[in-house]
């Protein structure tokens, strides 16, 4: 756990994350929990007659986990206000390892707290051959210093 305060953020700032690769049972639970048993999920044979050929992960699998890649260390002057802008650009698939990049994108003064500020990180998810598969903007509410 580190403190890393409104001030602390620095614009165009850049990490990346490890990877995680999606499996059937990731597919599986995520119908379980959300009730979408869509058969562009779950009928492996339907999808083959289907444009991408096979199964696809759930959208909110894929921003569950490009998200969760992002979540490191613990930073208790932030906390997550939403996310804008949220595209799933290319299907995801049984096999495909995701990792996510985040860079500051801008920050803005809270319009009634002073206390607070935003802080834009701009989210990309990438598959293993590099292509893009959901972006994101992740608005952080962020503590500003005291004194």
């Amino acid at each position: 756990m580190r403190s890393i305060y409104y001030e602390d953020y620095e614009l165009e700032a850049y990490r990346k994350t490890g990877g995680r690769t999606i499996t059937e049972t990731d597919i599986v639970l995520h119908a379980g929990q959300t009730g979408d048993f869509y058969p562009h999920h779950m009928d492996a044979e339907w999808c083959k007659t289907q444009p991408f050929g096979q199964r696809i992960a759930h959208g909110t699998l894929t921003f569950s986990i490009g998200i969760g890649l992002t979540a490191g260390e613990l930073n208790p002057e932030a906390f997550s206000y939403g996310y804008n802008r949220l595209r799933f650009i290319k299907p995801v698939f049984i096999g495909d390892t995701l990792y996510a990049t985040v860079t500051i994108k801008e920050k803005n003064e809270h319009p009634k707290r002073s206390d607070m500020g935003f802080v834009i990180e701009d989210v990309l998810v990438m598959n293993q051959h590099g292509n893009t598969v959901m972006a994101c903007e992740h608005v952080l509410l962020v503590n500003k210093r005291r004194g």
